[in-house]
C-alpha cells in the first residue's frame, strides 16, 4: 500500500489488526502522498492506493492506459485542520478570505501577519459569503509549513478553500503561495508549525488530535461562522473543510491474491467500523455513516461483477 499520509494511519491500524489474525501475510504501508501513490498504483507497483481525494481524470487515464482497473472504496472522513503553534494566543479563527490572504497567491513575500491585512480587507469587499476577515492581523512573524503538491491534503485545501475565494475574485487557477516550507510528511509539518509561536499550516485531523500539546487547531469560517474541527462538526458537515478518505484496490490483483482480498474484506467489513473514532487505540478520524459503510461494503462485494476503473 502506498499513497496518502492522511490515510496511512488507518491503513497501518488495519494492517496491524489483520496481521494479528494472519501472521503469515507480509503487508507494508507507506505515505509519500496521494499523487505519488497513484503514480505507483497506475504503474502496477502497488496493490492498494491510499487517497485523501478522489482519483483525478489524468490519473484515471494513466491507469486505463496501463490496463489497471480499480475499485474505489470510501473508508472515513477527515477535517482539514488549519493549525498554529500551541503557544499562539493571538489567533483563534480564520475565514476562507483570511486564509486566501495569508496563504494564497498574493501572499508571496509576506513574512509578517500584519502585512496581509490590507489584501484581506480588499478581498472582503468582493468576497462577502466566505466568512468575515479577522484584521488587523498581529504584528508577528509568519512562517508557513504545510503539505507539498504531491499531497492530496494540498489538493483538497486548494480546491476547498483557495480556489473558492479565487473564483469569486476572478483569479483563474488560484493556488497556494509558493514560498513556504513544504513536506509530504505530516509529522514534519507538525514539528515545523510547533517550532514557531506565530506559525501557520494545515494537516489532517488525526495528526492534530495526536499533537495537541504542541499545535492548536483554529476555528474556520467558510461563511457560516467560526467552527472548530471535531468529530461532531466534521461528521455533520458544519466544519467547512471536511473531505472523504479512500482506498483504491487493483481489481486484478485482488482476484489473483487471496491474502489481498482477505485484507480488504477485513478493512471494509470490520476495520472502518471499529478502528476510527476517539476511543483508546482508535485512529482519530470520523467514521462513515451507516449508509456510507453499507455503500463501501456493497462496492467491494460487487467486485466480481466488474471494477470501477
Amino acid at each position: 500500500m502506498s499513497g496518502s499520509s492522511t490515510v496511512e494511519p488507518i491503513s497501518i491500524a488495519a494492517g496491524n489488526a489483520f496481521g494479528d489474525m494472519a501472521p503469515g501475510v507480509a503487508l507494508t504501508v507507506e505515505g509519500p502522498g496521494t499523487g505519488d501513490g497513484f503514480a505507483k498504483f497506475c504503474a502496477g507497483e502497488t496493490d492498494i492506493s491510499d487517497a485523501s481525494r478522489p482519483i483525478n481524470e489524468e490519473e484515471q487515464a494513466t491507469c486505463a492506459d496501463a490496463g489497471i482497473e480499480f475499485i474505489e472504496l470510501k473508508v472515513g472522513i477527515d477535517g482539514l485542520s488549519v493549525i498554529t503553534s500551541a503557544e499562539d494566543t493571538e489567533i483563534e479563527c480564520l475565514s476562507f478570505v483570511d486564509l486566501y490572504a495569508l496563504l494564497g497567491p498574493d501572499a508571496v513575500g509576506i513574512n509578517n501577519w500584519s502585512d496581509a491585512s490590507a489584501n484581506a480587507d480588499e478581498y472582503a469587499a468582493t468576497v462577502t459569503d466566505l466568512g468575515a476577515v479577522h484584521t488587523p492581523y498581529p504584528d508577528a512573524e509568519l512562517t508557513v509549513t504545510a503539505p507539498g503538491e504531491e499531497s492530496g491534503t494540498f489538493d483538497s485545501f486548494v480546491e476547498l478553500v483557495i480556489a473558492e475565494v479565487g473564483d469569486v475574485l476572478g483569479v483563474e487557477d488560484a493556488n497556494v503561495r509558493v514560498d513556504y516550507t513544504a513536506s509530504p510528511n505530516d509529522n514534519v509539518i507538525i514539528e515545523g508549525v510547533a517550532a514557531n509561536p506565530t506559525s501557520l499550516g494545515w494537516v489532517g485531523f488525526a495528526y492534530v488530535e495526536e499533537n495537541l500539546d504542541v499545535v492548536k487547531p483554529l476555528q474556520v469560517d467558510g461563511g457560516g461562522g467560526c467552527v472548530e474541527p471535531s468529530p461532531e462538526t466534521i461528521a455533520s458537515g458544519e466544519y467547512p473543510i471536511a473531505r472523504d478518505l479512500f482506498i483504491y484496490v487493483n481489481a486484478a490483483k485482488a482476484a489473483e491474491n487471496p491474502a489481498l482480498s482477505a485484507f480488504v474484506d477485513y478493512y471494509v467489513n470490520e476495520g472502518i467500523t471499529s478502528l476510527l473514532g476517539t476511543g483508546d487505540g482508535q485512529v482519530p478520524y470520523v467514521p462513515l455513516s451507516a449508509e456510507d459503510v453499507a455503500a463501501t461494503q456493497a462496492a467491494w462485494a460487487a467486485r466480481t461483477t466488474g471494477a470501477q476503473g
